[in-house]
């Protein structure tokens, strides 16, 4: 008997994998936890196989899964594909995102990879500077949406996330332990004075290793091992890890503001906005790791 892949059913499949858990995913979807879940179940049913490890606290995939999701990406994709091209999108044109370098990583691929399944016609012009430069632009006109990560709030902007800043080194690295401390910081962070001030009012010696504007540079250094830097809990690249709590001072919290939400500017900048919110909720907790 033929038996027919749903696929509603492996896009909900596809985003548990991604979210790491049918909440987050349920969230993602705009559906509640338990159709998730039922979906979920009846995909199993119709392969007769287990594709969900639930022994543990979260989800994983099985081996089935796991080779299941390779092919549910490419029929998801081609289901849209097909879509867009087949049919009249009512949605075209530019939306500007503005965002600090530090905070791309991980939200912003997933909001851009969101919004480009929903209005696969509209393209995002993604800008990457400094939080300072990004209210330029967006005083000008320059820019749809900007992110800023700033120490307070405001009457023009929302907070979505309220983080706090980490030390992060290499892993397995030691230059933690280093007197003076060795940082590697950019010219116009907004994070440096809290940093410094940290180091100071602890007493502990510092030197610049790295002074530029460009973090490329600064990832650099630190996965070398030569410099301790700080971002924002669960921003740090996959290579580098966050430097085990007690070792350096602790550094505030800080806030990631949009700019642009609220302002009326139509239906395509209200859903890239909705996007951004969704994601960058779930940044941060659980992202701690030792380094030794």
């Amino acid at each position: 008997m033929i038996r027919n892949l749903d696929i509603t059913t492996l896009r909900s499949f596809v985003t548990v994998a991604d979210s790491g858990g049918v909440t987050r995913a349920a969230g993602f979807l705009h559906l509640t936890q338990s159709a998730v879940s039922m979906q979920l179940k009846r995909l199993e049913e119709l392969l007769g196989l287990e594709l969900l490890d639930r022994s543990g606290r979260g989800i994983a995939l099985t081996a089935a899964g796991e080779q299941l999701l390779a092919y549910a990406r490419r029929m998801v994709a081609l289901n849209d594909e097909v879509i867009a091209r087949l049919t009249d999108q009512g949605f075209e044109g530019e939306v500007v995102l503005g965002v600090p370098h530090d905070i791309v990583y991980p939200a912003v691929p997933r909001v851009l990879q969101q919004f480009n399944a929903s209005f696969p016609r509209v393209k995002v012009q993604l800008l990457s500077s400094y939080s300072s430069r990004l209210k330029e632009l967006y005083d000008r006109g320059e820019c749809d949406l900007i992110l800023t990560t700033e120490a307070g709030g405001g009457d023009h902007c929302e907070t979505i996330a309220e983080l706090p800043l980490r030390w992060v080194g290499a892993a397995g690295g030691s230059a933690w332990r280093q007197r003076p401390l060795r940082l590697a910081l950019g010219r116009r962070c907004l994070f440096r004075p809290k940093v410094i001030a940290a180091l100071d009012a602890a007493g502990i010696p510092w030197d610049l290793a790295v002074e530029t504007e460009n973090d490329r540079t600064i990832e650099a250094t630190v996965s070398a091992d030569l410099a301790v830097h700080a971002m924002l809990d669960g921003t740090e690249a996959k290579h580098l890890v966050q430097i085990e709590p007690g070792a350096l001072p602790d550094l505030p919290v800080h806030k990631i503001n949009l700019y642009g939400g609220a302002d009326g500017k139509g239906q395509i900048v209200e859903e890239l906005a909705a996007l951004v919110r969704q994601n960058f909720k779930t940044l941060g907790s659980g992202h701690l790791r030792a380094v030794g």
